[in-house]
């Protein structure tokens, strides 16, 4: 079964834009690695100060994403993280992660 590993970001809604370009713009090397399936940036709930926001990759096993954080590209792909831009998230990020017991998938589905 595949593993999900997530992290949970509390954006201020006036650095929202500024987050989202910073995710689209960047260079992930995550399709280099052994066992990447997909990723994902969320949107999620927001109140009147803030929008909450996960990075979501979804890896065949547990041990391909230890990999991944051990890696050079994982280096790379955080070379910049917290260097010269201001901090676009409030406090730090929340790591989750899960292994699937049951995936289900319409044989329709379309990928978003």
């Amino acid at each position: 079964m595949n593993y999900i590993a997530m992290n949970r970001f509390e954006v201020s809604k006036e650095n929202a834009a500024a987050f989202e370009a910073m995710w689209l713009n960047r260079e992930s090397y995550l399709d280099e690695m052994e066992g990447f399936v997909s990723f994902s940036l969320l949107r999620g709930p927001e109140n009147d100060e803030q929008i909450l926001y996960s990075s979501h990759t979804v890896w065949e096993t547990k041990a391909n994403f230890e990999a991944w954080t051990k890696s050079e590209a994982f280096r790379k792909a955080h070379a910049r993280a917290g260097q010269g831009a201001p901090r676009l998230f409030i406090g730090h990020p929340r790591f989750e992660g899960f292994e699937a017991i049951q995936t289900t998938q319409s044989s329709g589905a379309r990928a978003a």
